[in-house]
């Protein structure tokens, strides 16, 4: 194995061994292993095609991999639906953001897990009061937790989404190109808000196209093409110049 490749110490929150996905006679992923560790970002690298968001949806519930194996915090598990990967504390944030346009930012917090009081109706006060502290806490600067989110920028309904998954996942949270419809000063925002994710001790897994913002983030790069695991590299160990080699082909062997 090559020495750059990394071994952490300590019991990863997520563990995928010899991972494959098969659609029909299309081989997506091929024999994919991968570590994520608490407190950690990894970046998931490649040209399209390469299987970065099959394999964001292998692990987060949406298709089941046709060989291999998935473990979280050492217990093997099967994902077979995206609430069952949720049940394991796994959020996902996609670059639509399934947010409800119409619904105030707090309502969006809660979507389809809404608390009730003794009385059956909906424990808005409590809705309210989590939504705010979260918000604060990693610092997405929306108006109010009772603003409507079509009213919200790009920026801060990134934020919202990014802060709904924080909300939820106690494991891990997969981010399928965060920031890819933003400007510069809402990316440098909502990079913020995933910096301080490792704070909270929660894995990251995080597809990017752009090679900068994985530079500024991550811990450690995973280089996909056509569906094959090329490396794994330590970020700060690393350049663009070899990560660009490995997602062309053009490394040296």
């Amino acid at each position: 194995m090559d020495a750059k490749v990394i071994a952490s110490a300590g019991q990863p929150v997520l563990k995928l061994q010899d991972i494959s996905k098969n659609f029909g006679g299309i081989t997506a992923i091929e024999n994919f292993s991968l570590e994520v560790y608490p407190g950690e970002i990894v970046a998931l690298v490649g040209d399209n095609g390469a299987g970065k968001s099959t394999l964001i949806k292998i692990i987060s519930g949406v298709h089941a991999p046709s060989a291999g194996t998935i473990t979280i915090e050492g217990q093997s598990v099967t994902m077979s639906s995206a609430t069952m990967a949720r049940s394991h504390g796994i959020e996902v944030v996609y670059q639509d953001l399934a947010l409800a346009d119409q619904q105030t930012v707090y309502m969006n917090m809660f979507l389809g897990r809404e608390p009730v009081t003794r009385l059956g109706l909906l424990d808005r006060r409590k809705m309210i009061a989590d939504t705010e502290k979260l918000v604060k806490e990693l610092d997405v600067r929306i108006p109010s937790a009772h603003a409507t989110i079509r009213d919200l920028s790009g920026g801060q309904r990134q934020g919202v989404a990014i802060a709904r998954a924080t909300h939820w996942a106690n494991k891990l949270i997969l981010l399928d190109e965060p920031t890819a419809a933003l400007g510069v000063a809402e990316t440098a925002k909502v990079e913020e808000i995933v910096q301080s994710l490792k704070q909270r001790n929660i894995g990251v897994l995080m597809i990017s196209h752009s090679l900068d913002q994985v530079f500024r983030l991550s811990d450690r790069i995973c280089v996909l093409r056509r569906g094959k695991q090329i490396g794994v590299r330590r970020t700060a160990e690393t350049s663009k110049n070899e990560i660009i080699a490995m997602i062309t082909g053009l490394q040296e062997h």
